[in-house]
């Protein structure tokens, strides 16, 4: 036996050592993430199903017995909540809708085209979120009452797609970028014009980032609360409504009203989460 598969075989016993802390460490962390996700909603949905005793019991101990969707019904049942979870809805959607729209083609423009100014148009892109909505408050509600959008849907969903847009148009950029550029000019020379190719060719590969993109313009819009309560008076959104409601409300109501707000945006991630994992080529399967 040489003295390089002695040495070879006594490091052996440190290389599995290593991987087995590195898979350790991994675990870990993927354990400590999960319970700073999970725990606070559990805690969320303990309160809002559990009651005045789900609220005030402690220790926390797996599923208590008076755990029931009564509560969380009875909170349904209040007026204008039902109403403000459709608002929020609709706000959501356009918001989506218009940051994809939009964001898409400007990211794509700036993934494959070089022209004057690119890297002071990605420069403002992003200083448009430089500027707090509370400074803009006034002249928007100005605005929004002149053009007939102030205290509507269509109103809230267009803030929410100017918070949503500098992100999806920097991140479709990103996107973009890692699609070869030759995949489109072999479409070209197999005849498709550039649009065609976009569709056939770029838009199916690029399909995990724009929906990921989506789920965080969703995101933006449902959780924002500023804008909407500025803007709107009856049409409040779900953030809004809750805010000037359960400020004096019982415990256990806000509790309801706290796991309305995160069970959409943990429903519409779940349902895409087929897109989100082929980002890291990652199959749900």
């Amino acid at each position: 036996m040489t003295t390089d598969t002695i040495s070879t075989a006594a490091d052996a016993p440190q290389a599995a050592g290593f991987v087995s802390s590195r898979r350790w460490l991994l675990w870990s962390g993927i354990a400590a993430l999960c319970a700073w996700v999970l725990v606070p909603i559990y805690l969320v949905a303990l309160g809002a199903l559990g009651g005045r005793q789900g609220v005030y019991i402690w220790p926390k101990t797996g599923l208590p017995t008076g755990m029931s969707l009564e509560p969380f019904i009875l909170f349904l049942k209040t007026e204008g909540v039902v109403q403000s979870f459709l608002n929020s809805l609709g706000a959501a959607g356009i918001t989506v809708a218009l940051s994809i729209l939009l964001g898409a083609p400007a990211g794509y423009a700036l993934a494959r085209y070089d022209f004057r100014g690119k890297d002071s148009y990605r420069l403002l892109v992003l200083l448009t979120r430089a500027f707090p909505l509370a400074i803009l408050a006034l002249p928007l509600t100005v605005s929004f009452i002149r053009l007939g959008l102030y205290d509507t849907i269509l109103g809230v969903g267009l803030i929410h797609t100017v918070l949503a847009l500098p992100f999806a148009a920097l991140v479709t950029q990103g996107i973009f970028l890692g699609v070869p550029k030759e995949l489109e000019e072999a479409a070209w020379v197999f005849g498709c014009t550039r649009i065609q190719a976009f569709f056939k060719i770029v838009a199916p590969l690029a399909l995990p980032g724009i929906v990921a993109t989506a789920v965080f313009a969703f995101v933006i819009s449902w959780n924002e609360v500023f804008a909407a309560s500025v803007l709107t008076v009856r049409n409040r959104t779900l953030t809004a409504y809750l805010l000037t409601v359960l400020s004096e409300s019982p415990m256990h109501y806000r509790f309801a009203g706290g796991l309305m707000l995160i069970l959409p945006s943990v429903v519409f991630i779940f349902a895409v989460r087929r897109y989100l994992f082929a980002i890291w080529g990652i199959s749900s399967k």
